[in-house]
């Protein structure tokens, strides 16, 4: 058995002025090659006992390969994946039995809080952004989406050189480049896309859409990281003992099991090739929804003052060594993982080094009163009495710049921010060049 994937940098984030473009794109693939339909494109794949699966969302366009690797089973379905991914018909029949399918569920969208909601916080969040809309697209775009637009879109976006092609299972080294080549030789030829620019931080806003229900969404979120950024393991660290981790979060622990305001709330980000969402989202009550939210905000504001206790990151670390593994369980698991490292320019051992950080992580907090000049002080004996564990993380709050405070030299600025007087900052000790 092998798995393959094929990741192309043809997500809605693509579409352009029609939202809906790279989803329909994706799901046509398997509806006509030349010589076959879609029931015997369906009707193949299952006599070689092969499983063909498509799926679409901002960043990326995938399309799958499950198969057997004995020979005789091997090379036909192979065959016919390459034709689906690489020479699609687009037939009109087709086209318009998904084009309808697809309007016909926006319609359903319309009732449903959680899609409303979730719409309308993107497009705040993002402007006029590519990440703006969702990977479904607009009914609007989509009514006017003629085959020939599908057409276009496959020849530029599924092209060559815009896939990450990952293969795992049982192959040799020398089938795998074999097979990868085979298929990408069948795909039209053409260079990667561009990548789509950084967002633009939007102003603080708020936004309410009456919907007659007994339950309200709640949903909060700012720009959150790009898949590549420096922080991304204390990040997610810091996320799971917020609200990424179920039972036991912050916020679970008190907005559910507290005071049982919701049956769950959860945080989480979405990195990206650009900068995803962070995002606090729940469901509670119509008539608790104001002082439900006020609790929300006032934990995360806690939260970043305070920031997890020695016992909660202990937690997490031992939480993320037992249930990490399970993201490679799987021939499935592992070449998805292959291929976002692929696409995101991870290197080849960011799974180890993703570990490795998250396990090393250490919280110290350091918040001397203000108008002292204590800082430098406290941050030099931290140093001086080796206080501090190697590679530490170090969180400080002053009134003056973080550049300016004088702080020991091994100490590296990660980032910063400015709230009214303070200046809030993340330092990471640089074990190697410790005095």
């Amino acid at each position: 058995m092998f798995d393959m994937r094929l990741t192309f940098a043809a997500g809605s984030s693509q579409d352009g002025g029609t939202p809906g473009l790279a989803m329909l794109t994706n799901l046509m693939l398997n509806e006509g090659v030349a010589g076959r339909d879609a029931n015997a494109i369906a009707q193949d794949f299952e006599s070689l006992g092969a499983q063909y699966a498509p799926s679409t969302g901002l960043d990326t366009a995938q399309v799958s390969l499950r198969c057997l690797s004995a020979k005789d089973k091997r090379d036909p379905a192979l065959t016919l994946f390459a034709e689906v991914a690489g020479k699609p018909t687009f037939p009109g029949d087709s086209y318009a039995r998904l084009r309808n399918q697809t309007l016909a569920a926006f319609v359903d969208k319309q009732h449903d809080p959680s899609k409303l909601a979730s719409l309308e916080l993107m497009n705040r969040l993002y402007g006029d952004h590519p990440y703006a809309h969702a990977s479904d697209g607009m009914a609007q775009a989509i009514q006017s989406v003629t085959p020939t637009q599908l057409r276009a879109f496959h020849e530029k976006a599924y092209a060559a050189g815009n896939v990450v092609i990952a293969l795992v299972g049982d192959l040799s080294r020398a089938e795998a480049e074999a097979i990868a080549a085979q298929v990408s030789a069948t795909l039209p030829q053409g260079p990667a896309l561009a990548k789509i620019p950084q967002p633009i931080e939007p102003n603080a806003s708020i936004s309410h859409i009456e919907l007659p229900s007994k339950q309200t969404n709640l949903m909060l979120a700012q720009l959150g990281i790009d898949r590549d950024d420096p922080d991304y393991a204390a990040l997610s660290l810091g996320n799971q003992i917020l609200g990424g981790g179920g039972f036991g979060t912050r916020l679970m622990s008190e907005v559910r099991e507290k005071r049982g305001l919701t049956y769950g709330v959860y945080s989480g980000f979405s990195p990206m090739q650009v900068r995803g969402p962070f995002m606090i989202n729940l469901q509670t009550r119509a008539e608790m929804s104001g002082g439900t939210l006020r609790l929300v905000e006032d934990v995360l504001a806690d939260y970043l003052k305070t920031g997890p206790t020695q016992k909660e990151l202990d937690d997490a670390k031992r939480e993320l060594a037992g249930s990490f593994p399970l993201s490679t369980a799987s021939n499935a698991d592992i070449v998805g993982q292959l291929g976002a490292m692929g696409f995101y320019n991870l290197p080849l051992n960011h799974l180890d080094d993703f570990m490795q950080q998250s396990q090393r992580l250490t919280v110290e907090q350091l918040d001397p009163p203000f108008n002292q000049d204590l800082l430098p002080t406290v941050c030099t004996l931290l140093e001086e009495r080796q206080w501090l564990a190697n590679e530490a993380w170090i969180y400080t709050e002053s009134e003056n710049a973080p550049s300016s405070l004088g702080l020991p030299g091994n100490w590296r600025l990660h980032r910063e921010q400015k709230s009214g007087r303070v200046y809030y900052a993340l330092w990471q000790r640089m074990a190697e060049i410790a005095g």
